[in-house]
């Protein structure tokens, strides 16, 4: 289903010119965007729950020698 979404104007005269520039469709600079920020919104939401879990004792940390040992790389 497609999305609209109406931008200020100074995004928009700023997209126009690009994509006049570049001879690429607006639309693709758009996806673009959209697609590296919601990466960027998806990472930051994980950490977020990562940490709400850590703290409500909902998951353990391990330190690095921790892990070091564990997988057969450090001595004990």
């Amino acid at each position: 289903m497609p999305t609209t979404i109406q931008l200020p104007d100074e995004l928009e005269k700023r997209l126009d010119a690009l994509a006049k520039e570049t001879g690429r469709p607006k639309k693709d600079y758009i996806t673009e965007a959209v697609a590296e920020h919601l990466e960027d919104l998806e990472d930051a939401y994980l950490a977020e729950k990562r940490l709400e879990d850590l703290r409500a004792g909902k998951s353990e940390t391990y330190s690095l020698e921790e892990v070091g040992r564990e997988l057969g790389f450090l001595e004990d």
